[in-house]
């Protein structure tokens, strides 16, 4: 599911188009926000100077065309916002370039960063007004926000993603309760919740793994917590029975079972499949009576779960099983491969692209300085065209004497790619999804049945190598 809206932005009263471009897109391109920048994307222009290419596609149209129009809208913006836990950050920027290409059927530069800081992992798409070949600009038209979204929601139930169902008018109602916003306590016991329930071997470990999520801690008396900026310290024994030092600690321990604020209200979802506890190793680590109660517990649950879905899926034996697993592992690593090397084509063209338009643009001011003699006032007067021609260049060069391919063919070749990539990820998400299943399935049927894995290995290399040997003769 993506919630949608289309932005024009116009230059900020007191502010030149080169100070407003910039704030955008370093805004949009904030490595705290984008994961040191991994998660940013771009198409015909390089993130890094982004606002440096628009600009100068601008003065290009000016030059070509002899336009210049009042309150001009120097770019647009996309935010595309996406439902929590629905989508990774990786599948979220891919999603946010495919509605930005089909958005712009491929006319105009922009950039795709993808915002990690909030609940809801969101896209900011910022897409030059002014086409590749500088001589129009994008029109915006009536109810344009309202095909971005449907846009959106097309690409998003192509990638398996939920979508939102708009009511008719007179079915909706309005909101008179609204969610109660979470106070720093709130979060503090939600940050506690979600250690315990990652079973901390120690107290050390529980009390480490809250300063990774950003809390100081004040010993004294009584132990407190404060996040990172916040004012105030707040005491554990202020949040409950439950959150308290001693409550921690038994948890811990396997004394006690910990029962998290609210638990009532909580949706429950079914979970995925999970490994077989190794309950001798744990009890080697000092844990309780208590632990070992629950885990024999759970270890049935999830040998019942394993047992239902082999026999769901018509597997008969161990052997079958495995046969199963491997056959799904070797087409997940074909899926992969062939995924990673469309996308590093797909890369090779955006680039290749990029500079077949720039030397295009920068030619005649690149002729113009080899007649004045390459003079260094001509250079810079004109640094940025002469520079993104020199790059051309040597881009041209690198293809080895190669005919520098068309635009045209280019842009076939790279929808052909993505398409192709849009189904092998279609696949693959299911392939892995299912063979995390088989694995797990298959190392808790090797725990069950006490199957030592590492001689499973060895005897099944043998054979092999005994076949080899026997075809060989």
């Amino acid at each position: 599911m993506a919630a949608t809206r289309l932005i024009a932005l116009h230059v900020n009263k007191g502010k030149s188009v080169a100070q407003c471009l910039a704030d955008r897109t370093d805004y949009s391109q904030n490595a705290e926000k984008t994961n040191n920048g991994e998660f940013i994307s771009s198409y015909e222009c390089d993130p890094k100077i982004a606002d440096e290419e628009f600009l100068l596609s601008k003065r290009q149209y000016q030059h070509i065309t002899g336009r210049q129009q009042k309150n001009n809208v120097i770019a647009y913006q996309i935010r595309q916002s996406f439902k929590p836990g629905e989508i990774t950050p990786e599948e979220a920027n891919q999603v946010g370039y495919e509605t930005a290409m089909r958005w712009t059927k491929g006319k105009h530069a922009f950039i795709v960063a993808t915002h990690i800081d909030r609940a809801h992992i969101h896209n900011h798409i910022i897409y030059n007004s002014t086409t590749l070949d500088c001589t129009r600009k994008f029109k915006d038209f009536f109810l344009s926000g309202l095909a971005v979204q449907k846009l959106s929601d097309r690409i998003c139930a192509e990638h398996g993603l939920s979508i939102i169902i708009p009511k008719p008018y007179r079915e909706r109602k309005k909101r008179t309760v609204f969610p109660k916003k979470q106070s720093e306590r709130d979060m503090l016991c939600a940050a506690i919740d979600q250690i315990l329930s990652t079973k901390p071997k120690n107290f050390d470990e529980f009390m480490q793994q809250l300063i990774q999520m950003e809390y100081e801690v004040k010993n004294g008396k009584n132990l407190a917590f404060r996040k990172k900026g916040k004012a105030r310290f707040i005491r554990l024994r202020s949040l409950g029975d439950e959150y308290s030092e001693d409550a921690v600690r038994a948890v811990i321990s396997g004394k006690t079972l910990h029962k998290a604020k609210n638990t009532s209200k909580q949706i429950h979802t079914q979970r995925d499949f999970h490994l077989l506890i190794d309950i001798q190793a744990k009890m080697a680590e000092g844990k309780s009576v208590g632990y070992e109660r629950w885990a024999k517990k759970y270890n049935r649950k999830e040998a019942a779960r394993t047992v239902c879905l082999l026999k769901e899926k018509g597997v008969d034996s161990y052997e079958e099983l495995t046969a199963l697993t491997e056959k799904l592992s070797i087409r997940f690593n074909e899926l992969s491969g062939n995924i990673k090397s469309a996308e590093k084509r797909m890369i090779e063209i955006g680039a290749l692209k990029k500079h077949i338009n720039n030397y295009a643009k920068t030619r005649s001011v690149y002729e113009d300085y080899r007649r004045a003699g390459y003079s260094k006032k001509f250079f810079e007067a004109h640094r940025e065209e002469i520079l993104l021609h020199k790059a051309a260049k040597e881009a041209f060069d690198q293809l080895g004497g190669k005919k520098i391919p068309s635009r045209k063919s280019l842009d076939e070749e790279f929808h052909q790619l993505l398409t192709e990539k849009k189904q092998a990820y279609a696949e693959y998400r299911q392939v892995k999804k299912e063979m995390q299943e088989y694995l797990i399935a298959k190392q808790t049927v090797e725990h069950i049945l006490g199957i030592d894995r590492k001689k499973e290995e060895e005897k099944r290399q043998k054979e092999q190598e005994q076949q080899e040997q026997a075809h060989h003769r």
